[in-house]
């Protein structure tokens, strides 16, 4: 007969993911083993190896329920009303928000996902996708200027940037709250988009045919 889960089984993996993702952040992902796992979760390993068959087992989940968080988060905030600014102040606000108790899972994120075979990567870059889209959107309202593809991509990718490491230096109870680095980095957004935007727009050098004109005259 089919052993039937304990009540907590839930919330216990929920902490062996934390606890390990804790771990892979500070370690790294291929210094920490199984029974470093187990330890640190107060566990014996085959209790371990109840929950996880292996720790690529453990970082796909810490991984998949990380962005399953994040892309919910981000969905709901795209679809709350309010004009395209605020939109755009309302998803990195969510993403921030989130961010308030996962700086290991993100660490991991950023870190260890490419470390996954290539099966187990694409539903996880599938999720990533999502959160560009969204972010790509929100700010091709917000800053009409930056519609075009050339732009849009990199100025979505530094927004992420901004947010991405903000672990790094962000202490809550600083200076600035996550509400206030939201703000924050919509402003620099909006006070610089045109004219990074008209930056890259302009012609990029001289054409070919006159770059061997001047070589031609050198020579």
């Amino acid at each position: 007969m089919a052993r039937t889960r304990a009540k907590d089984y839930d919330d216990k993996a929920l902490s062996i993911l934390h606890r390990s993702a804790e771990l892979f952040a500070a370690s790294g992902y291929v210094g920490t083993s199984m029974n470093t796992i187990a330890d640190a979760c107060g566990v014996s390993k085959a209790l371990l190896y109840h929950y996880y068959p292996d720790k690529e087992a453990i970082l796909f989940d810490i991984l998949s329920s990380h962005l399953q968080e994040l892309v919910a988060a981000v969905e709901q905030a795209n679809a709350a009303p309010g004009e395209p600014v605020q939109r755009l102040r309302t998803i990195i606000g969510a993403l921030l928000e989130l961010y308030r108790h996962a700086d290991a899972e993100h660490q991991v994120q950023i870190a260890s996902l490419k470390l996954l075979p290539k099966d187990k990567q694409e539903p996880l870059l599938a999720s990533e996708r999502i959160l560009v889209e969204i972010m790509s959107d929100a700010l091709a309202a917000a800053v009409p200027a930056a519609k075009h593809k050339r732009v849009l991509k990199p100025l979505a990718m530094s927004v992420f940037g901004m947010l991405n490491w903000h672990y790094m230096w962000f202490r809550d109870g600083g200076p600035l709250t996550r509400a206030d680095y939201a703000d924050f980095v919509v402003r620099l957004v909006l006070a610089g988009a045109d004219e990074a935007v008209t930056a890259v727009s302009r012609p990029r050098g001289k054409s070919k045919s006159a770059s061997r004109s001047r070589q031609a005259e050198l020579l």
